[in-house]
């Protein structure tokens, strides 16, 4: 199977995000709900109405506490059929996500560094390595726990790739293709340039939801991904 897109739908509210979900039709069967719409817009309820309509969905809510509440937590998600969901990449809440999810078909995500965050970023929250490096860390660290795969800059997964073998699941983030606004993102690429990195899902979200067809451009950036060739 080629590369996924995941459409982000971040916006406020529920009635927002089905209006992009129906524009958008058969174009597309993956869906991510972060915390914009699952805390304000009753984006776990609208979850399961995706999962009953036969789509995947994917809850980004980087999960990190201590460790009965990640694998509670995650042990609940798992209920609702969910194909994903992301973990801060800490070690023993990647090990209690793991055990939570256990006999599920849900994918654990360890979210290495954020898009948003660059090498100063990185040395101003007190780490001693660069971006690179620290999810250099965290890639070998979910591979040896276990996670189902992780989510990284394109500009790391290549990287990622060599470190944690072919199974593993590259979900990139900051994705824009050709011509687009960056917004607070600083890390980016354009699809092709992410499916020929190694990714094997890309999440695309204000280029298409906010765009005046969703439906439109959607179609255009599962044509660009059509032009990249998967690392197998």
């Amino acid at each position: 199977m080629g590369a996924q897109l995941i459409v982000g739908l971040d916006v406020s509210t529920r009635h927002e995000a089905e209006a992009v979900v129906e524009a958008i039709g058969d174009a597309v069967t993956h869906y991510k709900i972060g915390y914009q719409l699952f805390y304000g817009g009753d984006g776990y309820a609208l979850g399961k109405v995706l999962i009953a309509a036969g789509k995947k969905v994917f809850f980004d809510l980087k999960l990190l506490d201590i460790d009965n509440t990640v694998e509670k937590g995650v042990a609940a998600i798992a209920q609702t059929g969910a194909a994903m969901l992301t973990v801060h990449a800490y070690p023993r809440a990647m090990k209690a996500a793991v055990r939570g999810a256990a006999g599920s078909g849900l994918t654990i995500l360890a979210v290495t560094v954020l898009t948003s965050m660059d090498d100063a970023d990185v040395a101003e929250a007190g780490y001693a390595r660069d971006a690179a490096g620290l999810v250099a860390l965290r890639a070998a660290q979910a591979r040896d726990i276990g996670v189902g795969g992780l989510v990284a800059s394109a500009h790391e997964a290549e990287m990622v790739r060599a470190i944690v073998g072919q199974k593993l699941a590259i979900v990139t983030p900051g994705i824009r293709p050709a011509g687009s606004d960056i917004g607070d993102q600083k890390r980016v690429m354009t699809p092709r340039e992410a499916i020929n990195a190694g990714a094997t899902h890309l999440v695309v979200a204000r280029p298409i939801v906010a765009a005046a067809d969703p439906a439109a451009a959607a179609k255009a950036v599962l044509a660009e991904m059509a032009g990249g060739v998967r690392v197998a």
